[in-house]
C-alpha cells in the first residue's frame, strides 16, 4: 500500500493534484480536484493586472479619483496611483512655450511609474489640461514620456476626455463642473474644448446645497465637501439644466463624484453622458488593448 492509499478520505482530499487552468477573459483560476469529481476553487481574485496595468496621477488629498476606477475597472485591469499635490498646471510652461518643466511630485512619480512596466499613465487632473491650455496636453505627454520609457503610453484627462467625446459623437457638450471651481475656471473650461473644435452648449457650476453654498469656492474642499458629496442632488441639476441644444453632457473634475448616475442621465436625457474619470479608464482600457465593453456607466465603456 502506497504512502497515498494509506491515508483516509479526508487527507486524500487534502492533498489532491493540483490542475491548472488556461487564463479565461474574466479570471485566473486554480483548481483541485474535490474527490468526487468536481473541482474547487483555490485562487481568489486579487485584482493582479494580467491584461493592463494602469498608472494614474490623482490630487493628493482626493478619495474619489481611485474609488470610482475601482468600480468601474474590469477583472485583470489593476490600477496604481500616484499622488501630486502641486497646483495647476501640474507642468509649468516653459517662457518661451517650447516645453513643460515638471511638478516635484509628477517627476518622483514619473520615476517609480518607470519601474513598474506600466501598459498606461493618465494624469488624472482636468484642472491641469484646463489651466494649461491647448498644446499642454501634448507638451507634458512628451515630457513624462522622455521619463518613463519603454512601452508605457502616457496620456492627460483632457485627451481622455476629447477622445470619449469624439467616440460619442458629441459636438455640443454641456459642461457640468464641481462647486470649488469658480465661474472664471468654468468660463476657462469652455474655451480649451472650444479651442479642441467643440462647440459647448452652456456650463453648470453644481451647487452643493445649504451647508456649503455660502462658501467660496476656493474654501470648499480646505472643510471637507470633497469627501461628503451626493449624487441624487447632481443628477437632479444635469437633469433640470441640460439645454435642448446639447448634444451630450461632459462631467469635468475627476474629485467629482458622479459615475454611480450615468446611465440614469443617459436613460434620462436620451444623450451620452461622459465623466472625466469613466473617460480616463476607457481611454487608457482601449491604448492598452483591452476592449471588454462595462456594463452599468454610461454607453462610452460599451464602445
Amino acid at each position: 500500500m502506497s504512502a497515498q492509499d494509506a491515508r483516509g478520505p479526508k487527507e486524500q482530499e487534502k492533498y489532491a493534484p493540483l490542475e491548472w487552468r488556461a487564463p479565461s477573459m474574466t479570471s485566473l483560476t486554480l483548481h483541485h480536484d474535490a474527490g468526487d469529481g468536481r473541482l474547487a476553487r483555490v485562487t481568489q481574485r486579487d485584482n493582479w493586472g494580467w491584461r493592463a496595468r494602469i498608472g494614474l496621477f490623482i490630487v493628493g488629498n482626493e478619495a474619489v479619483p481611485e474609488a470610482e476606477w475601482w468600480a468601474m475597472a474590469p477583472a485583470g485591469v489593476s490600477v496604481h496611483a500616484a499622488r501630486v499635490t502641486a497646483r495647476a498646471p501640474w507642468a509649468a510652461w516653459r517662457p518661451d512655450k517650447s516645453s513643460v518643466d515638471l511638478a516635484d511630485d509628477l517627476l518622483r512619480g514619473a520615476t517609480q511609474f518607470a519601474a513598474m512596466r506600466l501598459s498606461t499613465i493618465t494624469l488624472g487632473h482636468t484642472s491641469s489640461s484646463v489651466v494649461g491650455g491647448k498644446g499642454w496636453d501634448d507638451a507634458v505627454v512628451k515630457s513624462v514620456s522622455a521619463i518613463v520609457g519603454g512601452k508605457a503610453i502616457i496620456t492627460t484627462n483632457g485627451l481622455d476626455t476629447l477622445a470619449a467625446l469624439r467616440a460619442s459623437n458629441i459636438r455640443r457638450p454641456f459642461l457640468v463642473l464641481p462647486a470649488w471651481f469658480g465661474d472664471d475656471f468654468v468660463k476657462t473650461a469652455l474655451g480649451y474644448y472650444a479651442a479642441h473644435g467643440l462647440e459647448p452648449a452652456g456650463g453648470l457650476r453644481y451647487d452643493p446645497g445649504r451647508k456649503w453654498r455660502d462658501l467660496p469656492p476656493g474654501e470648499l474642499t480646505r472643510h471637507g465637501m470633497h469627501l461628503e458629496q451626493e449624487v441624487e442632488p447632481l443628477y437632479q441639476q444635469i437633469r433640470a439644466a441640460c439645454p435642448a441644444a446639447a448634444d451630450g453632457v461632459l462631467i469635468g473634475g475627476t474629485g467629482f463624484r458622479c459615475v454611480a448616475i450615468l446611465d440614469a442621465l443617459e436613460q434620462d436625457l436620451k444623450r451620452p453622458v461622459v465623466s472625466a474619470n469613466q473617460a480616463s479608464l476607457w481611454h487608457c482600457l482601449r491604448l492598452s488593448g483591452v476592449h471588454e465593453p462595462i456594463a452599468g456607466y454610461g454607453s462610452l465603456l460599451k464602445l
